[in-house]
Parts: C-alpha cells; sequence; structure tokens
C-alpha cells in the first residue's frame, strides 16, 4: 500500500516558545488507514494535525524543519487554501469552523468552492447529512446549536469536499457518550466505504482501541510508540510514567496478569468481545 501522508525528521518550534513542540517526528500512513494519536496535554498532537494541512507554519509562524508529503509531494510550502481537497481538517472548537446562515448552506459551502456541480453538491449534502444524523438541522442556523450539533455540522461540512486525508483534532470533545460513539461509527463507516484515510486526536481511548487500525503514542514532542493497538496498549509502564490511562478491559488483563501469571505473552485484550474470549480460554 502507497503512504498518502508522511513525516520525515520533521521539527518544528513556535515563535513564542523555546522548546520544540515536534522532535524528530518520523512516521508514515497508508491508504485507507485510521490511525489514532494519543498523549498527554502538551504532547505535540495537535501541532501534527496543523502541519498536515499547512496552518502550519502559513498561520503560526514559528520554525518547520523537515518534509511533509501528501501522496509523495512535499506540502512544506503549499498554501492551506490550496490543500484543502487533499487534507481535510476538523478542530476541536467546531464554533470556529462555522460561517453560513444555514446547516445546509455550511455544509455546502466549502465543495461550493472547489467548483464542486449543483447536483454533486446536493448528493453530498444529502449523503453526509444522513451519515451524521443531522437531517433535522438543515434549516437551522449553526449558531444556534448545541455543541455536540455544531461539532457534527463541521465534520460534515468537510466530509462534503471528499479529502483524501481526513484529520480530526478531538472531534468528539463537545459530544455525550452516545453522540461521540455515533462519530466514531460514521467516520470508520466512511473510511471502510470510501478508503477515506483517518488521522485522529482523541482521549478516548476505548474507541480508538476498537477502531483504530494503529495508534501513535506522543509525549514531549516525541513520538514513543508507533503500532497496532493491541501493542500499543500491551506497554502498560510507559502509559503509567506518561500518567495516561489504558482501556479499562486491558488494565482489568494487566492486574489479573500480575496476579495469577496466566498470560503468557499474548497480547492483553481491548474490547469487552475480547476480554470475554480470552477469559474464557484461561484454566
Amino acid at each position: 500500500m502507497a503512504a498518502v501522508l508522511e513525516f520525515k525528521n520533521v521539527n518544528y518550534t513556535y515563535p513564542d516558545r523555546k522548546e520544540a513542540a515536534l522532535k524528530n517526528i518520523n512516521f508514515t500512513v497508508e491508504k485507507g488507514e485510521f490511525v489514532g494519536i494519543i498523549g498527554p496535554n502538551n504532547a505535540g498532537k495537535s501541532t501534527i494535525c496543523r502541519t498536515t494541512n499547512g496552518l502550519i507554519p502559513n498561520s503560526f509562524g514559528g520554525e518547520l524543519k523537515g518534509s511533509i508529503f501528501v501522496n509523495g509531494e512535499n506540502i512544506n510550502d503549499k498554501k492551506t487554501a490550496l490543500l484543502a481537497q487533499r487534507v481535510g481538517m476538523v478542530f476541536s472548537d467546531p464554533e470556529a469552523q462555522l460561517s453560513q446562515m444555514s446547516v445546509w448552506e455550511e455544509i455546502s459551502f466549502g465543495a461550493a468552492n472547489l467548483c464542486v456541480p449543483k447536483q454533486e453538491i446536493f448528493s453530498r449534502l444529502e449523503n453526509v447529512l444522513k451519515l451524521l444524523k443531522i437531517e433535522k438541522l438543515r434549516d437551522r442556523s449553526p449558531f444556534e446549536l448545541s455543541g455536540g450539533e455544531q461539532q457534527r455540522v463541521a465534520i460534515a461540512s468537510v466530509l462534503a469536499m471528499q479529502p483524501e486525508i481526513l484529520v480530526l483534532d478531538e472531534p468528539t470533545s463537545n459530544l455525550d457518550p452516545q453522540g461521540t460513539e455515533e462519530v466514531f461509527a460514521a467516520v470508520k463507516d466512511l473510511n471502510k466505504k470510501s478508503n477515506i484515510t483517518v488521522v485522529i486526536v482523541e482521549h478516548e481511548i476505548e474507541l480508538l482501541a476498537e477502531y483504530a487500525d494503529r495508534i501513535i503514542f506522543m509525549n514531549n514532542g516525541e513520538i514513543v510508540l508507533n503500532g497496532p493497538p493491541s501493542e500499543v496498549f500491551h506497554s502498560i509502564d510507559i502509559f503509567d510514567q506518561a500518567g495516561m490511562n489504558i482501556p479499562q478491559v486491558t488494565e482489568t488483563a494487566y492486574i489479573l496478569d500480575k496476579t495469577y501469571k496466566k498470560w503468557g505473552n499474548a497480547p492483553y485484550p481491548m474490547t469487552v468481545d475480547e476480554a470475554y474470549e480470552k477469559f474464557s480460554a484461561i484454566k
């Protein structure tokens, strides 16, 4: 599989800070992958997101070293507007992305600016409204919605542009548990059916353990772990040192393993279904 996103020896320092926010970052994301980025506060997670669509350094300034590639093309000197169709960005603060008078205008706005034909825009609009279960909001003002509803509209407006890479920076921060589950399921469904590459920064590690193909764990601007969820969440000590939690099911398996010594080298379960299957097999 070809890499659609690649970081090579990337270092970045914000203009008002002395310490680098990103330190020698190297990783690739293949087409169709669902990659979760986790870590404590100030680990560099949001900074990674901002570099993928040109916000860094174009809007933030600072010093960026190394190279970032989208489909093999170096984007270091590309403007954010030119990257919009290739890399779609959803922020943690949805209101920062809203500007139109109605939800349907908001969702259509980005695609219209990309000169997508009118009938195609209408088709995309109906698809994303249904996907994110916001059909009833189509005629309302985005600024009269709840925070969770605004977040879904922001996601829908990006999806309507059909980017090759969807980058989400804590997109469920204003959602209740049910809304969070629905957004994860919708993004995963889009990922699988449309083969859109997803990079998501989230604190919802239980859902990342279930939905992500790969987890990147960051701390102090560096990548500490990078691999399948079953491998990453097996590194309990590293999470403890960073003050980070692991999925509750995984932690339970870890505690039982330390007590009864029956797990061996097998990965700890990450979901309830996995735990049931593995616990049932232990004699």
